[in-house]
């Protein structure tokens, strides 16, 4: 009797289990690496790349879980057994629940420490928990931890028992979206821009012996104008006689080698460096051994590039990203890092690597690592393949507070942020900047985004500055700009758009964010019944192909006027966004990437001067001749003056509004390139000498739309030429401006 009932009781946990996945996987939707995922291959690599030993243990793999009350004690009876490292709430998990702010969730595992270890110290790794975890080695408490995308660390080793069975339990307690911590998109109830929650371990776990005295952290910091790099680093353990043995290697060759005191920076000079670049990603190997006399203590393996991330001005005094002391346009997509089937967790390495080598094949060099950190792994692989990294703090606030805490663009005061949060947000930036500082792929650290919980935002940026000093902080991406950090960025949908490049000393103008264009595509589609959306969403390919093409086309002019960097959004499908250049699943690419690394190419060409015919008013007032009257335009040879009245722009409208405006301008000789800004809100058609060249809906508010016109260069005269604006059915109160350049 008791067998059925514990049959019916495993029958109906399955039951629910599964059907709450269907629910938070409503098409059961995977990745073709999903559906390969086992218990005996699920993240099986090493997960430190910066720092290797040849000795350790992997954790991953089926472990016991239960879902309880928050306040209840440690279980003695699990609910089953779930996969490390996914979160529960994913299908590769095998749980598929989400768990709530009011429960709590428990895991239990054993190990055997191999006899090899004796005398060594165990360590105890967890490279990323979301959110709050307490850990225990056979019935006693190891530690606690707060943050969901840092790693962290026990020494374990008096926990131990002498040999056997080690029995390692866990809890984790996850707010998310109902406290402030840093969570990113995760939210309870997921839609439009908000995703899954996570909660629990989602990346790997793992153990290694050390000596009582051993390498914890090594830091390389690479001077190209010195020809050499400095070597910092953290001994644990020292005595104070301890030497580091240091060989650089290059193509498997010995280059330099130098044994100096432990705890102290070693300088090695490195005869003609190798560069790093996005084309030749050259790397050095490490090879770093910790002695005491004769004695070796610890033996790992390490690397590091020769590369310079900088800002500084071009030829026309423009600020830009200098990449070893040269320009360097940088060109990425906004990437969320999701997946259908793992969620926050990659399903293999192998998936997580696809979709870094098609940025390569399409042409971009650079990602924003959007408000989430990847494994270690990752970054190795930018640094390996060539891919610049932008990477963004996660951010945080509560869902029902959101009116208050998601900053808007006009708000003229920071959130005050509570201290405990501010106090933890900080704490765990600091922790993800020590963790990732070492790869040289990661060339800018963006601190909020959005307004998303932004708070004191002047001395959170000018601390990373300072602590941080070797690369480049963009202090907010996007609406709340306040003046301070290394780039001025804009963001601006569909765009393209951009901030009016700034005086000495000057920001860098960036786009952080642009595009969004949507193609749902049948059978893969997260939720069919959910809203599925871009910014501007389009029913077929070749819809979506020319409109890309017009957003590169567009682009192209603002580099010459100062436009340094851009991010298309996005990777990926995620959810309920179907804005992705590849769909969520990562089996359709929507763009041929041969097509998009054609349209990209321009985009790295050096920039020339850009001049205007006639200016816009978003510096300096300008004028404009304007009416309400009527004008039959096509074919125009000439303005009629007396048409209209003069007006200095911008100009305010009120819903409904129709105006006609225009400027005229004398040319010398013929440009071959042209490019109109222009702010407005309505149906728009542009008239240069007459001839149509615009005709299309504008929907600006803080950033003029940029229209390449190069394409109508042939209807430019000598003398005087005019351009004429109708805007109509202007939909709400808004201001109405345009000025047009010409660009080499």
């Amino acid at each position: 009797m008791r067998r059925s009932v514990l049959l019916v009781a495993a029958f109906l946990c399955s039951f629910l289990a599964k059907a709450q996945e269907q629910k938070l996987n409503p098409v059961g939707m995977k990745t073709s690496w999903g559906e390969k995922v086992t218990a005996e291959n699920a993240w099986r690599e090493y997960p430190r790349p910066q720092l290797v030993r040849s000795e350790w243990m992997n954790l991953n793999g089926y472990w016991d879980y239960a879902i309880v009350p928050r306040e209840a004690k440690e279980p003695k009876q699990f609910d089953g057994k779930i996969l490390v490292p996914f979160c529960a709430e994913s299908s590769l998990s095998g749980v598929g629940r989400i768990v709530q702010p009011d429960q709590k969730l428990w895991y239990n595992r054993t190990f055997v420490v191999p006899a090899g270890w004796k005398g060594k110290s165990v360590l105890l790794h967890f490279d990323a928990v979301d959110w709050e975890t307490t850990v225990w080695l056979n019935g006693k408490k190891v530690g606690e931890h707060k943050g969901g995308s840092d790693p962290f660390s026990f020494d374990v080793t008096r926990y131990l028992r002498k040999g056997g069975q080690q029995q390692l339990v866990v809890s984790v307690w996850d707010p998310t979206d109902t406290d402030t911590q840093a969570r990113g998109k995760q939210v309870l109830e997921p839609k439009g821009i908000w995703y899954t929650p996570v909660t629990g371990i989602w990346q790997t776990v793992w153990l290694e012996p050390v000596a009582k005295a051993y390498v914890a952290s090594i830091l390389p910091e690479p001077d190209i104008d010195q020809n050499k790099v400095i070597i910092k680093h953290q001994v644990n353990g020292a005595g104070g006689n301890e030497q580091l043995v240091i060989k650089v290697l290059k193509d498997n060759k010995v280059v330099a080698e130098k044994t100096a005191a432990a705890n102290k920076p070693v300088e090695i000079a490195i005869p003609d460096p190798e560069l790093w670049t996005p084309y030749y990603p050259e790397l050095y190997r490490l090879e770093v051994q910790l002695k005491d006399g004769s004695k070796t203590l610890d033996k790992v393996k390490s690397y590091f590039a020769m590369r310079k991330i900088a800002k500084g001005k071009d030829a026309m005094g423009y600020e830009r990203l200098m990449l070893n002391n040269q320009p360097l346009f940088q060109y990425g997509t906004l990437d969320q890092g999701w997946w259908p089937d793992g969620l926050l967790t990659p399903p293999s390495e192998e998936a997580m690597r696809y979709d870094m080598d098609m940025l390569k094949e399409m042409g971009f060099n650079m990602l924003r690592k959007h408000i989430k950190v990847e494994p270690s792994r990752y970054y190795y692989y930018a640094d390996s393949v060539g891919l610049l990294v932008w990477q963004d703090m996660v951010t945080g606030f509560k869902t029902e507070d959101r009116e208050i805490q998601h900053i808007k663009a006009e708000a003229k005061e920071d959130w005050r942020r509570p201290k405990a949060s501010a106090q933890q947000f900080e704490q765990e930036w600091k922790s993800i900047i020590d963790h990732l500082r070492f790869f040289p792929s990661i060339v800018v650290w963006v601190v909020f985004n959005e307004g998303w919980g932004q708070y004191d935002t002047k001395r959170l940026v000018d601390w990373t500055q300072q602590y941080d000093p070797t690369r480049i902080i963009n202090g907010v991406s996007g609406w709340t700009d306040r003046g301070v950090g290394d780039m001025n960025d804009a963001h601006h949908y569909p765009g393209p758009g951009m901030e009016p490049a700034e005086e000495n000393p000057g920001r860098i103008i960036v786009l952080g964010e642009f595009g969004g264009l949507g193609l749902p595509i049948e059978g893969k589609i997260w939720n069919p019944n959910m809203r599925n959306w871009g910014y501007r969403t389009y029913q077929t390919s070749d819809e979506l192909h020319k409109e890309y093409a017009k957003l590169m086309h567009n682009m192209y002019p603002m580099i010459h006027r100062g436009l340094a960097a851009a991010v298309y959004t996005q990777t990926t499908d995620v959810e309920g966004e179907v804005n992705g250049l590849i769909t969520y699943d990562r089996k359709k690419v929507k763009i041929e990437p041969e097509l998009l690394r054609i349209l990209h190419k321009p985009l790295y060409n050096t920039p020339g001067k850009s001049v205007a015919l006639f200016q816009d008013s978003e510096i300096n007032p300008q004028n404009m001749l304007i009416t309400d009257k009527p004008l039959f335009i096509p074919g125009l040879k000439s303005l009629n003056k007396s048409d209209f009245t003069l007006a200095k722009g911008p100009v305010t409208l009120k819903k409904g509004d129709n105006r006609w405006a225009a400027k005229s301008f004398n040319l010398n000789d013929i440009p071959r390139n042209l490019q109109l800004r222009i702010l407005g809100h309505g149906d728009t058609k542009v008239y240069l000498n007459g001839q149509l060249v615009v005709n299309k809906f504008i929907n600006t508010k803080r950033h003029y739309d940029e229209i390449n016109l190069s394409e109508y260069d042939g209807y430019l005269k000598k003398g005087e030429n005019s351009l004429v604006v109708e805007l109509s059915n202007v939909v709400n109160a808004s201001v109405f401006d345009f000025g047009l350049y010409t660009f080499q």
